[in-house]
């Protein structure tokens, strides 16, 4: 595979038009795509293992290869190791965001059903329609499960005697978006 023109020049900003080898910039060079470790020695076109160099330098190494990379090579290498590993973490983190908030949904809908004495069951778990988890899911964002289900039990105690789970539900997230205005500050 050649390394086509727009490579090459994403190589050179990457090295911000500079030889890595010895500093210099255009116009006093021309500049060009240099393989790290040399194709002769199964290096690949593969842009961590290109660099910067200037037509002087290029042709200095050759087919050499480097048994040590330029400092901005080594530290741009470090730095992509960290983005790597902060990217695992951070994406780690979502996924058991997603979890709890899962298990919280899950655990104020058994908190509902249970005050309404139902068995809305899907294999021993307790489910809300797609629009009340949406509504829920948000108001996790803004408050604990424990709030969430103290604002069931109010609206619950406000409504027990219909045994409406739709005024409950309903009265719950206007207790909710009140907690919220409160919070904000709102009127």
């Amino acid at each position: 595979m050649a390394i086509t023109k727009k490579i090459r020049f994403e190589i050179f900003k990457r090295d911000n038009f500079q030889c890595k080898y010895c500093g210099k910039t255009p116009p006093e060079v021309t500049l060009e795509v240099d393989h790290i470790i040399p194709k002769a020695e199964k290096g690949t076109d593969n842009i961590n293992n290109l660099i910067t160099s200037c037509f002087n330098c290029n042709r200095g190494k050759g087919k050499i290869l480097l048994d040590k990379l330029p400092s901005t090579i080594t530290e741009n290498l470090k730095v992509i190791k960290e983005q790597q590993k902060q990217t695992k973490a951070y994406y780690k983190f979502i996924e058991d965001m997603e979890s709890k908030k899962e298990s919280d949904l899950q655990d104020i809908g058994f908190h509902f059903f249970n005050l309404f004495q139902k068995t809305k069951r899907t294999h021993n778990k307790y489910v809300f329609s797609n629009k009340c988890k949406i509504s829920i899911k948000l108001f996790l964002k803004i408050f604990t499960k424990y709030e969430i289900i103290e604002a069931v039990d109010i609206a619950y105690n406000r409504f027990s005697c219909d045994n409406d789970e739709v005024k409950v539900f309903r009265y719950m997230c206007g207790i909710l978006h009140n907690w919220r205005r409160e919070r904000n500050g709102e009127n």
